[in-house]
C-alpha cells in the first residue's frame, strides 16, 4: 500500500503565510493550488499546504520528523526564524517548535531509531 500525506494549515491571510513558510522551508511553494492555497512538497507524496481560512487559523499542529534536527534548526535560524521552544523526551526524542504568524504550531523532530 502506498501512503501519501497532504497536511493542511489554516491561515488568516494567504500572502502573509506564504511569505513566512517560504522562509521556514527555505524555498517557494511547490505549487499554488488556488488563489488562497499554496503547497510545499517535503518528500515524495508528502505535502504541507497553507489555505486561507480565517475561522480556523491558528489551530494546526504539525511535526515533521528528520534525521538531522540540529542541521534543520540551524538552516531555519539562518533565515531569521527561531524555535519558540525545544523539547527533549526521556527516550532521546527531540523537537523544535515554531509558530507561524497565526500561532499554528509546526515543528521538526528527531526520533532515535531503536534496534
Amino acid at each position: 500500500m502506498s501512503l501519501m500525506l497532504f497536511a493542511g494549515i489554516p491561515v488568516s491571510d494567504h500572502a502573509t503565510a506564504v511569505a513566512w513558510y517560504e522562509r521556514f522551508f527555505g524555498r517557494p511553494a511547490s505549487f499554488q493550488a488556488t488563489d488562497t492555497e499554496s503547497v510545499w512538497e517535503l518528500a515524495e507524496n508528502r505535502w504541507v499546504y497553507v489555505v486561507e481560512n480565517p475561522h480556523n487559523a491558528g489551530h494546526s499542529m504539525q511535526t515533521i520528523l528528520v534525521d538531522d534536527l540540529d542541521g534543520i534548526v540551524a538552516e531555519i535560524t539562518e533565515r531569521g526564524i527561531r524555535p519558540e521552544k525545544r523539547e527533549t523526551y526521556d527516550n532521546g526524542a527531540r523537537k523544535a517548535i515554531y509558530r507561524d504568524p497565526d500561532g499554528n504550531e509546526i515543528g521538526y523532530g528527531y526520533a532515535p531509531q531503536s534496534g
